[in-house]
């Protein structure tokens, strides 16, 4: 019964985001508020109590292994452990996509509850535009993808979730990035909702800015776990490899990073009106696309899901309708949007615009990249496209960026003189002077390596100079956060280019006692053995590793998982203050050899350290914002009152 049950909270809660539609749209026009524009928030809030028990039931079948449901039995099985048995739950097409629609109905209950003192047209206008945008997904699930349908007679065992997802990291990583993806649907149904009721200005973006700051650390977040877990479970010794897949999560993170910008410049300025609106609108599309890569079928991938066409066509049809909706309804607006303030090109808005605009570069070089084999191959032609082309071509967007990015924080609002920072500049510019130096003489590092290392220097710097001249205790939060996640991206930049100038690798074939040297290591295979798990059997390497007189014991493994059958390889790490040494365990080579692929990675963990110092960054960000927003509605809600008073006096 749990899964009829969990069916029927999915109808239920289909049918009141139906009613948010219909309630949210009589709210939005001004000439009717009356009962049924009452009712959009009630319906939002018992709609996502619905989902989560959809979810819920969901999530039990999984944990008890219910092979009556052919959701589970095409997914689990009863000897996984616990943890992997659940995380199985969204490690599949129709699960992902329920976990979607909840997180999308739970963001649409915290509008309903918490969003209460704007102008009430304009958020029942957001809330009818959430509705329509979760109507989509819930005829998708409902009509197409079903997660409780049952199996009549139920099966004799579970065919087992990819071994290559039963991995904490890939517990965590796909919820975390469908937060962010639906955070952005919130602050897109904003966008909706301004245009449809001419309302643009700095209260749009005060609206949706802790949204966006929300959706940005989660997929922040995300995007590290995502690439830490490919690091260490993929066994290529790679963190990014451009696959469309990883692009797929990047663009919308770099769509949100520009509308996070814009919208802090709108309000704060009342400037960038209709440049918010558009990377409002872009943001969305890209979680969309994302969306359509990852579950259409189109690529091969441990992510993708789905490998029915009429699901992609489904899901490009719901791209087209909310996409496509979105732009006629910009492009019939976007004329009536008053201009906003005008500001000097010498000013920090000219610099987060100039940045904008570089973001958005690097967004259409992804987007190129990612889609051109695609069609491509639809065409009957195979093309490959990777590093070579990503990493220069997006080099010419973001050094500059960076570059403005170091100074942009120290320039003034709407207009400012570079004379009057002479004195950072140039302390910048000797920074970046010595580290190209640096770099060039005592490594002969690449060209985009030295970038990379040099940037990193100068940003790290020029991050904290804002502080110039303020009292500590008086600085913002707001500010705090924004010097947070800019020394997060040098440190970020830094683990980047040391990982790609520095690494060193060996592969080598060895037999029990032979040792090898990598980068400042020492390795010694001491044996291969085989040892058992919970649902897999493995050889074990025991490598002992040694520097500077100190040492550890690294266990590399080549897995056998047998339900469902497949060979993984299980990499071992050796973390130190100034790197990892990365071990993987190959195939017998005969003459009591096996092969052993290592890695020396210096300063390669700062990549996913610097990736949690920018989602503190913007946590704390968001704290100062909500807090400020909470100030200002008191201070309004004062001045009501005394306007009140008055009259009444």
């Amino acid at each position: 019964m749990i899964a009829e049950l969990g069916l029927a909270a999915l109808w239920l809660a289909a049918g009141l985001c139906v009613l948010q539609l219909i309630a949210g749209a009589a709210g939005a026009r001004s000439d009717v508020q009356g009962a049924l524009s009452a009712l959009v928030r009630p319906a939002a809030v018992v709609q996502g109590v619905l989902l989560l028990v959809a979810f819920a039931c969901l999530l039990r079948v999984f944990a008890v292994t219910d092979l009556s449901v052919a959701l589970v039995a095409a997914n689990s099985h009863a000897d996984k452990p616990l943890i992997y048995r659940i995380s199985g739950a969204w490690g599949n097409h129709e699960g992902s996509m329920l976990l979607w629609v909840t997180i999308l109905g739970l963001c649409s209950a915290l509008v309903a509850l918490f969003e209460q003192r704007g102008e009430q047209r304009f958020i029942k206008a957001a809330m009818a535009a959430q509705g329509f945008v979760a109507l989509g997904f819930y005829a998708f699930l409902l009509l197409s993808s079903n997660p409780f349908e049952r199996l009549d007679p139920a099966a004799a065992t579970g065919a087992g979730l990819n071994p290559l997802l039963q991995d904490i990291g890939l517990a965590l990583h796909p919820p975390t990035l469908y937060v962010g993806y639906v955070g952005l649907s919130v602050a897109f149904s904003f966008v909706v909702a301004g245009l449809l009721t001419r309302q643009a200005g700095p209260d749009l973006a005060r609206a949706m800015r802790p949204w966006v700051l929300a959706a940005w650390i989660a997929l922040t977040l995300g995007i590290a776990a995502g690439s830490y877990w490919a690091y260490y479970e993929l066994g290529w010794g790679g963190w990014w490899f451009w696959d469309p897949v990883e692009n797929a999560s990047l663009m919308p993170w770099l769509a949100a990073t520009a509308l996070l910008h814009s919208a802090s410049v709108l309000a704060a300025r009342d400037a960038l009106r209709t440049w918010t609106i558009m990377l409002g609108v872009v943001a969305f599309s890209m979680s969309m696309v994302g969306t359509f890569l990852v579950r259409s079928g189109i690529l091969t991938s441990v992510h993708a899901f789905a490998v029915d066409p009429e699901r992609g066509a489904f899901i490009l049809g719901l791209l087209t309708l909310y996409i496509g909706g979105a732009f006629v309804l910009f492009a019939l607006r976007a004329g009536a949007l008053a201009e906003g303030k005008r500001f000097a090109t010498v000013s920090r808005e000219g610099a987060l615009v100039v940045n904008n605009v570089m973001l958005s570069g690097i967004l259409a070089v992804v987007l190129l990249g990612t889609l051109y084999p695609l069609l491509a191959e639809a065409l009957g032609t195979r093309v490959s496209i990777g590093p070579p082309y990503y990493n220069p071509v997006t080099a010419v967007f973001a050094v500059p960026m960076l570059l403005v990015l170091a100074v942009g924080p120290l320039l003034r609002w709407k207009r400012d003189n570079l004379r009057r920072i002479a004195v950072p500049l140039v302390l910048l510019g000797a920074i970046l002077a010595a580290s190209i130096t640096i770099v060039v003489v005592f490594t002969g590092a690449g060209v985009l390596a030295t970038m990379g290392l040099a940037l990193a220097a100068l940003l790290a710097l020029a991050s904290w100079l804002p502080l110039a001249g303020r009292r500590i205790t008086r600085v913002p939060l707001p500010l705090w956060g924004s010097m947070l996640a800019h020394f997060g991206i040098a440190v970020s930049l830094a683990g980047m280019a040391s990982e790609s100038a520095f690494s060193t690798e060996r592969l080598v074939a060895m037999r029990a006692g032979d040792t090898v040297s990598v980068g400042p290591f020492e390795a010694r295979l001491e044996a291969v053995e085989p040892v058992a798990g919970p649902n897999w059997t493995a050889l074990e390497a025991r490598v002992a590793a040694s520097s500077n007189g100190t040492g550890a014991t690294l266990r590399p493994q080549a897995r056998t998982f047998t339900e469902p059958q497949q060979s993984t390889s299980e990499a071992a790490l050796l973390t130190r203050r100034d790197g990892q040494l990365y071990a993987i365990l190959g195939d017998a080579a005969g003459d009591d050899r096996w092969q052993l692929r290592l890695w020396w990675k210096p300063f390669v963990t700062l990549i996913w350290f610097g990736a949690i110092l920018i989602a503190l960054g913007g946590l704390l960000s968001l704290i100062g914002h909500l807090r400020n927003g909470v100030r200002r509605w008191k201070i309004r809600d004062a001045m009501a009152r005394r306007r009140a008073e008055r009259a009444t006096a």
